[in-house]
C-alpha cells in the first residue's frame, strides 16, 4: 500500500511500476473510483508515456457499447499494456491476456470483493493500493494482512504548502470575501458541501 497526500506523487510511482511491469511483457490494470478520476489518469498517463511502446487505453461505464467491445477485444489479444478504468474493469467480459499488476487508486472506495475480483483476473499479479487517506499500520495489518505499507512524506519539488483555515457559520461573510479576493486575482474557488 502506498499512502501520500493528494499531489504527493502516488500516480508517478504507479506509472513507474506499470512501466516496469509492461517491460516484463505483462499487462497492468489501474482502477479508479470515478469516471472523472479514471479519465484524468488516462489523459495524464498517455502524455507521460508518449514516446514509449506502451499502449494505454480506457474503459469506463459511460462509453458506447461498441467502444467497450473494441477495448475488451484489444485487451484479450494483448494489444493493450495498461488499461485504466472504473468498476467497468470488474465486468465478466473483461479478460486480460497476461495481467501482472493491479493498481487500485483510492482503494478505500472499493470493497474487498471488488479488489479481489480484479486481482483474480490474473495469475498472482502484483498489487499496488494507493490512498490519500492515512491508515495506521496496525489497522492496515488487521484489514489487509501482511502488507508492505509505504508513505510518501515529502512534497514534490516546487509544491506550495497547503493552508487550511477553519471558520464557523458566524464567519461566513469572511469566507465569501476570501473567495471573492481569490476570484478577483484570477484563481479558482470550489465548494465542497455534504448536503445541497
Amino acid at each position: 500500500m502506498l499512502q501520500g497526500d493528494v499531489g504527493s506523487g502516488k500516480t508517478i510511482v504507479s506509472i513507474i511500476a506499470a512501466y516496469i511491469n509492461c517491460l516484463s511483457k505483462k499487462q497492468t490494470a489501474l482502477m479508479a473510483p470515478t469516471e472523472v478520476l479514471a479519465i484524468q489518469h488516462f489523459e495524464n498517463i498517455k502524455v507521460l508515456l508518449k514516446g514509449t511502446k506502451i499502449k494505454v487505453d480506457l474503459l469506463i461505464g459511460s462509453m458506447k457499447k461498441k467502444e467497450k467491445e473494441e477495448v475488451v477485444e484489444k485487451l484479450k489479444t494483448g494489444k493493450i499494456d495498461l488499461l485504466i478504468g472504473t468498476h467497468a474493469l470488474l465486468s465478466e467480459n473483461v479478460i486480460f491476456k497476461n495481467l501482472g499488476l493491479v493498481i487500485t487508486d483510492e482503494q478505500h472506495r472499493f470493497g474487498v470483493n471488488q479488489r479481489a475480483n480484479l486481482k483474480n483476473k490474473g495469475l498472482l499479479p502484483d498489487i499496488l493500493y494507493m490512498s490519500a487517506t492515512p491508515i495506521p499500520r496496525t489497522f492496515a495489518l488487521t484489514i489487509y494482512g501482511d502488507m508492505d505499507i509505504s508513505n510518501i512524506k515529502t512534497k514534490p519539488k516546487g509544491r506550495k504548502d497547503i493552508k487550511t483555515i477553519v471558520k464557523n457559520e458566524k464567519e461566513l461573510v469572511e469566507v465569501y470575501e476570501l473567495m471573492k479576493k481569490e476570484i478577483d486575482e484570477g484563481h479558482q474557488v470550489y465548494v465542497v458541501s455534504p448536503l445541497i
